[in-house]
């Protein structure tokens, strides 16, 4: 296929999937897009293993890693997991504790002989440690979640023929990323599962491509991208393909926990929501009575990231193994990351299926766009 992004990337279909599963990496990379490993939550080590493992099963086709190294960050290399503790009142350990009682779950010792771990949000030493650790395996993507990328990836990218890409909520931001040297943007809407901005994607794709007309730097669009279709919308709109991530959530080999995976089956669009109190920036997630308790005039306020994961995590962790249960309480609170999209994400699909079935329906779409023009 002609696209951009298909050269940049070595790639035959400018179908990139985000997933935070091994699995779904290997399905879609050997089904001709390209899977790109959330790395946030690992350490060094672990993603050492990950990225292993990948390599082995991979057949050599291309694949990615994604980052988070946001710009700023309440936690720094000179912070401890104690100092990091003391920074979050109880006020919010309260909060949460009180928000499980009134589902039927005693959590009072979640926040005992807690660790702080900042987890994917990486300071400047960590950061450079990860990515060392990526750029170490044959990856032909980096990506950084938050903010310009780290100068470090930069000049790695650069002398290893890795491609450097960048998520943007804001035209603006995609500006400032093409002048620091990015090789793509992922220019993610509002309907985007997880970190998001508040323009929607049929706005704000239109808007970066016309801001940064001239250069050579390839656009990814994002958010609510679920079907071929919505990625043949984008590229009419000036985008070189499509970057998705809430879609593969529900493949069989995604490692959301089943629980989640149904309640996503079962979701409209209209149940999401936009909130700092998962992560302390703006994240798109499934509603629940857990995200409803913190949207509540009762709720303390939210703390900068990374702090508020240290509330949130713990919590919701407890939430999902019991969930996993059978326990109703914690299932009616269970909520994780999703974007809009979600209204469309109807069945539980092997992950080669999903591939093959937004390849043919954007090949529908082409052709019925095609059809406009015939006389």
């Amino acid at each position: 296929m002609k696209s951009p992004i298909c050269d940049i990337l070595d790639i035959e279909f400018p179908l990139v999937a985000f997933t935070h599963c091994r699995d779904v990496v290997v399905e879609v990379s050997k089904a001709g897009g390209m899977g790109v490993l959330g790395a946030a939550g690992y350490d060094a080590e672990q993603l050492e293993i990950e990225l292993n493992w990948i390599d082995e099963h991979i057949d050599g086709k291309p694949y990615g890693v994604d980052l988070i190294a946001p710009t700023s960050l309440a936690g720094s290399d000179d912070d401890t997991s104690e100092s990091l503790l003391s920074r979050v009142p109880d006020e919010h350990r309260d909060y949460a504790i009180n928000v499980l009682a009134n589902h039927g779950i005693d959590a009072g010792d979640i926040y005992e002989n807690q660790r702080a771990r900042t987890g994917g949000f990486l300071t400047e030493s960590k950061a450079t440690n990860i990515i060392d650790v990526a750029f170490s395996h044959p990856i032909k993507l980096i990506a950084n979640a938050l903010g310009v990328p780290p100068r470090y990836m930069m000049e790695m990218g650069k002398e290893r023929g890795v491609a450097t890409a960048a998520l943007v909520g804001a035209k603006e931001h995609a500006v400032k990323q093409v002048e620091a040297g990015v090789d793509i943007l992922v220019v993610a809407g509002t309907e985007a599962g997880g970190h998001c901005g508040e323009v929607s994607t049929m706005v704000l794709v239109p808007e970066v491509c016309e801001a940064v007309q001239g250069s050579d730097v390839g656009i990814l669009a994002a958010g609510g991208i679920v079907q071929g279709r919505q990625m043949a919308a984008c590229m009419a709109m000036g985008a070189h393909g499509a970057w998705t991530g809430s879609m593969w959530l529900t493949t069989a080999e995604a490692e959301t926990s089943p629980v989640v995976k149904e309640k996503y089956v079962q979701a409209t669009s209209r149940q999401t929501v936009r909130s700092k109190y998962r992560t302390g920036k703006y994240s798109r997630q499934l509603r629940s009575d857990w995200t409803d308790a913190w949207e509540s005039e009762e709720a303390p306020e939210s703390l900068p990231m990374p702090l508020m994961s240290l509330i949130s995590e713990p919590a919701l962790s407890r939430v999902t193994k019991l969930a996993e249960g059978g326990h109703q309480g914690a299932k009616q609170l269970a909520t994780f990351f999703v974007g809009q999209g979600v209204g469309l994400m109807n069945d539980i699909q092997d992950t080669r299926t999903v591939v093959r079935e937004f390849m043919e329906d954007y090949l529908a779409a082409t052709e019925r766009l095609a059809a406009t023009m015939e006389d």
